[in-house]
């Protein structure tokens, strides 16, 4: 079995502008979660983007759900 290079995964995809934006888009969503009251630190619940895109924060985009549900989504 192999060990992940994380230096080498961190340079090649992580440190891109487009995926920047993308975990920016992210945070922002949950930090707006967390102040509209609908998640709080700590409960397993994660901010979901129905349209699979994680700059488009608008409020009719979100939706809170279990980590477990979220994660086993797909996208289409």
């Amino acid at each position: 079995m192999r060990t992940r290079d994380y230096k080498r995964e961190y340079s090649q995809y992580h440190a891109k502008p487009e995926q920047k934006k993308r975990r920016a888009g992210r945070n922002a969503a949950r930090r707006y979660a967390i102040r509209e009251g609908m998640v709080k630190k700590g409960d397993g619940r994660e901010v979901d983007h129905k349209n699979f895109d994680a700059t488009n924060n608008s409020p009719s985009n979100l939706r809170v759900m279990s980590k477990r549900m979220n994660r086993s989504k797909q996208p289409r």
